[in-house]
């Protein structure tokens, strides 16, 4: 008898939460739907044919499935050069950013020192200022070191973040400090503890805030334009940029040129997911 009454209750439980989260499973299908939908629609564009692409009313299946949108792309954006651009900025950005960000993020988080709350509070300000008030600055101080159509010129600005010091140093304050003590009764110092200790804890963190730089390094359009007036050293971005002419545009080309120029982010982002999302999870960022 008690067995049976039991069963009912876990039954009953068990029926309860899926009555009361079936709503939130249609929410989430319908939120996948409108996330799919437009990358669907631009791998259909890539091979159907201008007329097509502008016709009404509009077609969703290519009569022909064609590849001359890749052919006109890689014979109208010199992929290559633009590519090893954008490689090369995306590398020194990342690295320099995780360098800065996580020795910045360990002395806000672990070592106490006058005004630091004042200076913290300073940088969380500067998340709510636009990044554009900071460009004229930034030209100015690449050309007086004489860096422009250079490809550091296109990655120091990104080297200091205020978002990235904030994400490190909500990793680090979620660090148990037994850890950290132990190493100081050993005889470590500060940095051996932060090198040795601190930082292969904080791997999924980094790990998150490189994915997160990288997105923003390779899609960076406004900044590239500014530091390279010859046209030199410029990223793919601007290469699709200049695809969008003033009196018509050629759209399966352009569809084809974001579809190759965003596989590279897509499988950094697969190769680092997991560490990606368990770095969100433990930065108090969560819901």
């Amino acid at each position: 008898m008690a067995e049976s009454t039991v069963r009912r209750t876990s039954r009953a439980r068990r029926g309860g939460r899926t009555g009361s989260t079936w709503p939130i499973h249609v929410l989430l299908v319908i939120a996948v739907v409108f996330m799919v939908v437009p990358f669907v629609w631009q791998l259909l564009t890539v091979f159907k044919t201008t007329a097509e692409v502008t016709r009404i009313p509009p077609t969703i299946l290519p009569a022909d499935f064609s590849l001359h949108s890749f052919e006109t792309f890689f014979s109208t954006v010199p992929f290559w050069s633009m590519f090893a651009v954008s490689a090369g900025s995306l590398v020194l950005r990342v690295a320099g950013q995780i360098v800065v960000a996580a020795l910045a993020g360990y002395a806000f988080a672990r070592i106490p020192f006058r005004g630091s709350k004042v200076l913290f509070g300073l940088f969380i300000v500067m998340l709510m200022v636009p990044s554009q008030l900071f460009l004229i600055g930034q030209f100015q101080l690449i050309r007086d070191l004489k860096l422009l159509d250079t490809l550091p010129a296109l990655a120091i600005p990104g080297l200091f973040s205020a978002f990235g010091t904030f994400l490190m140093r909500q990793a680090f304050l979620t660090m148990p400090g037994d850890y950290e003590e132990a190493a100081r009764l050993d005889g470590a110092n500060t940095f051996q503890v932060f090198w040795h200790v601190m930082l292969p804890m904080a791997r999924p963190m980094l790990a998150a805030l490189a994915v997160l730089t990288g997105l923003y390094s390779w899609n960076d359009l406004l900044w590239p334009l500014i530091v390279s007036p010859s046209g030199e050293n410029r990223p793919l971005p601007v290469g699709l940029a200049g695809l969008q002419g003033q009196f018509g545009t050629d759209y399966p080309t352009l569809m084809a040129g974001a579809l190759v120029c965003s596989i590279p982010l897509v499988i950094v982002f697969l190769a680092l997911q997991r560490q990606f999302f368990a770095g969100i999870a433990s930065s108090g960022l969560k819901g």
